[in-house]
């Protein structure tokens, strides 16, 4: 199936009531539950700090489509940071717009944010994926995207953290000492 059949088909199911985040990659449609409140106020937390760091061109934001046809993805990051004027155009935002995408794992399907977008956003030029994890207590910069010693394109660069430690993204530094871990719940 082409991209633009795969993309009507995640719109059309993106429009049913209580559906979480649809994304596309790998040619298929990926369904995302509906965040839960731990993952929404980290997400939220991690957006004021960076607010208060970007400059005044920048904007850090959360939600949003991120959108390659050319290579089959669409993404919907949790925290984005990219200039003002990329959020002033209709539809998706470009991908090469964006300075950085950040992910909160959700606590049921990591494998999404550990492995497939691992893939996805170096593939769609973003320089810079920070990777949360409240399940773990702790935090991936990864920058540097390029072509592997396997030739795919990855992240040749990863500095991983624990909640607590200031941690360097980019131009950045997030503090994440009162970031909250996933309770039993969820």
């Amino acid at each position: 199936m082409d991209y633009a059949r795969i993309r009507a088909v995640a719109e059309e199911l993106s429009a049913l009531p209580n559906t979480g985040k649809v994304e596309i990659s790998d040619g298929s449609i990926v369904m995302m539950m509906s965040p839960s409140g731990t993952h929404e106020l980290t997400a939220w937390k991690l957006r004021r700090r960076l607010e208060q760091q970007v400059s005044d061109d920048l904007a850090a934001h959360t939600g949003g489509d991120v959108e390659d046809p050319s290579l089959g993805i669409l993404r919907r990051p949790d925290l984005l940071v990219m200039p003002v004027a990329a959020m002033d155009t209709p539809g998706a935002f470009h991908p090469r717009d964006l300075l950085l995408a950040g992910e909160v794992v959700s606590p049921s399907d990591h494998a999404n944010d550990y492995a497939q977008k691992m893939h996805d956003y170096p593939a769609m030029g973003i320089p810079l994926y920070l990777l949360v994890d409240p399940r773990k207590g702790t935090v991936a910069v990864m920058s540097d995207p390029g072509t592997g010693a396997d030739g795919q394109t990855c992240y040749r660069a990863r500095h991983d953290y624990v909640f607590g430690d200031k941690v360097a993204v980019g131009p950045w530094t997030i503090d994440t000492a009162d970031l909250p871990l996933y309770g039993r719940a969820e």
